[in-house]
């Protein structure tokens, strides 16, 4: 299950794990234009513990997504 909210910056994904116990604590995700976030409550220290990627990386993650292993770089679109 997922809520997708739009902020004035950014827009807010967060990630709710539904599968078999035990769950994962929510992920949210904010876009923003300049980067994208992953936020996560890390249950061990209590601590919200982030991973910022640049759009670049966001659009390489999606592409490997598909891909069988190996090494990639994606071409500029012309």
């Amino acid at each position: 299950m997922f809520t997708i909210e739009h902020d004035f910056d950014s827009t807010v994904i967060t990630l709710i794990d539904e599968g078999s116990a035990p769950l994962q604590e929510d992920v949210i995700v904010n876009g923003f234009e300049e980067c994208v976030t992953f936020e996560q409550l890390d249950p061990r220290t209590d601590r919200v513990q982030r991973i910022t990627l640049s759009p670049e990386m966001v659009r390489d993650l999606l592409a490997a997504m598909n891909l069988p292993e190996g090494i990639y770089r994606l071409k500029p679109a012309t």
